[in-house]
């Protein structure tokens, strides 16, 4: 992918000036020029290197390259270069050695990750030691627990992979401080092997302890995508799923997806231009921890002041957006100038409106979209111009003028009557679990609001384009790495893929041994086995040949959508085309018409992505962090046979305890037991199962649905031309997938954060990263980290506090108006 487009360097005449780099792969010519650092004294392995320049000259022309899509420095910036950066490595002997950035194992990894990762390493640190399984056990648990029941509730407590990561190192160097040095020796296994004892405490806690605790806790301590048809099945239609058929099928659906991790592993996690911002924050953390641990400097005690000062701040600060001053949340300046006008109203309102300029100071709703440290400028543009489409042009478009053909339920994603009343789904059902084609006549056709409506063609936009885009655009990326795999092979010498690459990363991975290839097929077949047994037995709602066809396609998109979020940060949501493919699939057949068919059919092709693009970042942090990777694929394995089982036990407590309050039967005095998602999958189920998408599409309303599918496939080749004709112009970061799947996200409830997002991200991974990236390289992982960590600790804090036994309501002020926290007193007026 070529790189993006760059500041102009006229604007730039200072003594001193960091050369800017923007965080998208580069030629390894590009890097050497472009990722300039200046070395921390504190710090041998943080290398940090200005350019020193005298007042009189500036700074070259960037040019782009016709040819090669890539950036390089004109003569005059080569020449005004006179400094380069230094690393500490660990060379071949063992020792460690100082060099320059032009090193060969040096100069292919780009510039922000050299500012995070250290070049040495140990490879005598213990791994999966008796702490690792006890941290593992202990962080899991509670994760998996929270997780699920989040799922049925409406307000939650989310289980942050950072708390994990804080917290498990504190309890680790604990651990190893009262633990005794005891050798306990395991029963019925000889002493020659190995693994005939092992210790309780084989000395500090070591970093690869700590990594491998927190990836068993990213696979483990989740819920779990399967619960969705094994709740439906009881709640909506009377059959319960045998117990060990649905902790068998969640394990199944999870292990599917890890072992399609090797689709794209041997593209994605060796490549250096691959960065996968999201791991580097984590190993920035990593890091900081570690040099805290063992080798306190100067930088790293202000790096964990910081970074614990502003946890604490956002702790404490959003206390008031969430629960004290929920006005903080949307500040709709347009609802403030006229607070009982509809029309400002819904221009102006974040909570059910446009949203237009309205700010927000929470950061659950700056960062839903996407985190403003971590993703890259261009791809907060695309998405802020997707939002700008669709909640500033479409929406009054629809509201005031002509562009909804049926003017009801704009702001909903419910399906209703004609007459705009809420449509009766379960009449559609007979008890055999067909359709009920007498009540769908008597009810007329289904009718969602134009919202919904182009949610959908833009959701179908975006599966298509992820795969036009990719071919296009990621070919030759694609087709390097594929290269060197082939050569790998037809060598047959024994050589290991790190071997291939000469970064010093993968220089110090080749100690460890690979993870056969075997071992992800040992994984899919025994998944395999356990999903054919299933249905084929008629234990679930699916027919057995759907299941092939559902992991065909989940293998066709992981290495596009993996290579999509390795570069963007961006993951992209599959939506319901999963959903809509099986309607088609099951309407062309008689039987297996059971609405939990599709949402079945949806956690076993989306499973296979979503669960692929977790082991692969995990894998990547584990390269980062010179982790052996057969323990980080262990320690996945690990993490999800502990959290499967209680994901299970926690979806069989809510059935039975809360079964009257998640089925509508009662209303939950709390209004926090809602099932609201689960409603939803129930309405995609009538949709796509009973109704069909033929008879769906057939209606007028949505006969220009499908063509999303076209319009996503004919996008990226047309962006395609026009930049092979117009190199310059950089169209090629104008990314349609990214595009079309933010303008999928339904905007009918929250549309305010974003303008926040964007004014940040401006100032975070624009401003700064080109005029001040020595404080950029610095501190904005860590800040990261700390924003994330504290939201969710607050999270944490308010469930514990006010809602995890009798609800606690903050009482009504100006503040947190009981008509409209925002003001907006008239957004629901006719």
């Amino acid at each position: 992918m070529a790189s993006p487009p760059r500041d102009n360097p006229d604007e730039l005449n200072m003594s001193t000036v960091p050369v800017p780099v923007q965080p998208i792969p580069l030629t390894p010519e590009t890097q050497e020029k472009l990722h300039r650092q200046d070395s921390d004294s504190d710090s041998t392995n943080a290398p940090i290197v200005t350019v020193a320049m005298d007042e009189k000259k500036e700074a070259a022309d960037l040019l782009t390259d016709r040819d090669s899509d890539t950036l390089r420095l004109s003569k005059d910036a080569e020449q005004a270069s006179d400094t380069k950066a230094t690393y500490t490595i660990l060379n071949p002997d063992g020792q460690e050695e100082v060099v320059t950035e032009d090193d060969a194992r040096i100069r292919d990894i780009p510039g922000y990750v050299r500012r995070v990762v250290s070049f040495t390493d140990d490879p005598t640190e213990p791994t999966l030691t008796f702490r690792y399984f006890l941290l593992t056990i202990l962080f899991v648990a509670p994760g998996a627990f929270l997780s699920q029941m989040a799922h049925f509730r409406t307000t939650y407590a989310p289980y942050s992979v950072f708390f994990v990561q804080i917290a498990s190192n504190y309890v680790g160097v604990w651990l190893a401080k009262v633990l005794p040095d005891w050798t306990v020796r395991i029963p019925f296994v000889p002493r020659k092997y190995s693994c005939s004892s092992f210790r309780l405490n084989p000395g500090p806690f070591s970093t690869k302890e700590h990594v491998l605790v927190t990836i068993s806790a990213a696979s483990g301590a989740t819920y779990n995508l399967g619960y969705t048809p094994i709740a439906m099945s009881e709640l909506y239609f009377g059959e319960r799923v045998n117990g060990a058929v649905a902790v068998f099928f969640m394990l199944a659906i999870t292990w599917t997806g890890y072992s399609y991790a090797a689709l794209a592993r041997q593209f994605l996690i060796y490549d250096p231009q691959y960065p996968w911002f999201q791991a580097l924050c984590q190993t920035a953390l990593f890091e900081t921890q570690k040099k805290q641990r063992e080798n306190p400097s100067r930088l790293s005690r202000k790096q964990i002041r910081v970074f614990f000062g502003v946890l604490v701040g956002v702790i404490l600060w959003q206390f008031l957006p969430e629960f004290v001053f929920p006005m903080l949340g949307s500040l709709a300046f347009l609802c403030w100038v006229a607070p009982r006008n509809a029309t400002a109203n819904f221009i102006g309102s974040g909570f059910g409106g446009m949203g237009l300029l309205n700010l927000s100071l929470d950061w659950s709703s700056i960062s839903s979209s996407a985190n403003l440290f971590l993703t890259p400028w261009w791809t907060q543009v695309i998405m802020f111009a997707a939002f700008v489409c669709s909640a500033w042009v479409l929406l009054p478009a629809a509201k005031f003028g002509n562009l909804a053909s049926w003017d009801h339920g704009l702001m909903s994603n419910r399906i209703f009557l004609a007459n705009g009343t809420r449509y009766p789904l379960t009449t559609l059902l007979t008890p055999d679990m067909q359709l009920n084609q007498t009540a769908l006549d008597e009810h007329g056709d289904l009718h969602v609001g134009a919202q919904y409506l182009w949610n959908m063609f833009f959701d179908y936009a975006a599966y298509s384009s992820a795969l036009v885009w990719m071919a296009l655009f990621g070919y030759k990326q694609i087709q390097a790495s594929v290269q060197k795999y082939m050569q790998r092979r037809h060598a047959k010498d024994g050589r290991k893929v790190t071997e291939q690459y000469n970064d010093q990363l993968n220089i110090l991975q080749r100690k460890y041994d690979e993870i056969p290839f075997w071992w992800f097929a040992a994984l899919f077949l025994v998944s395999l086995l356990i999903m054919i047994i299933i249905s084929a037995l008629g234990l679930l709602f699916i027919p057995t040949w759907t299941y092939f066809v559902g992991i065909a396609t989940g293998a066709i998109i992981v290495v596009p959508l993996g290579w999509l979020y390795a570069l963007s940060n961006f993951q992209l949501a599959i939506g319901s085309t999963n959903e809509l493919l099986y309607g088609l699939m099951i309407n062309s057949v008689s039987g297996w018409k059971n609405p939990c068919g599709a949402s079945t059919y949806g956690a076993i092709a989306g499973d296979a992505w979503y669960r692929a693009q977790l082991n692969l970042q995990d894998m990547k942090i584990g390269h980062l962090m010179k982790i052996p990777p057969k323990a980080v694929f262990f320690s996945q394995i690990f993490g999800s046979l502990i959290g499967i089982p209680i994901d299970y036990g926690v979806i069989r407590w809510v059935l039975d305890t809360k079964f009257d309050y998640i089925a509508g039967l009662k209303q939950d005095p709390t209004h926090q037991w809602t099932g609201q998602q689960l409603a939803s999958s129930l309405t995609l189920g009538v949709q796509y199962v009973l109704v069909g998408p033929r008879r769906l599409f057939q209606q007028q309303l949505f006969k220009p649905v499908p063509y999303g599918f076209l319009v996503g496939a004919l996008a990226p080749v047309l962006l395609f031309v026009l930049h092979k004709r117009f190199p310059r112009a950089k169209l090629h970061l104008m990314n349609t997938t990214i595009f079309f799947s933010s303008m999928s996200t339904f905007r009918g409830n929250i549309s305010t954060g974003y303008f926040s997002s964007f004014l940040g991200g401006f100032v975070v991974m624009f401003w700064c990263y080109r005029r001040r990236y020595e404080l950029w390289a610095r501190w904005n992982y860590i800040l990261a980290a700390a924003f994330d960590a504290g939201f969710n600790f607050n999270m944490l804090l308010i469930f514990l506090c006010f809602g995890a036994g009798k609800v606690v309501k903050m009482p009504h002020w100006w503040g947190n108006n009981a008509e409209s926290s925002e003001r907006c007193f008239a957004l629901h007026d006719e």
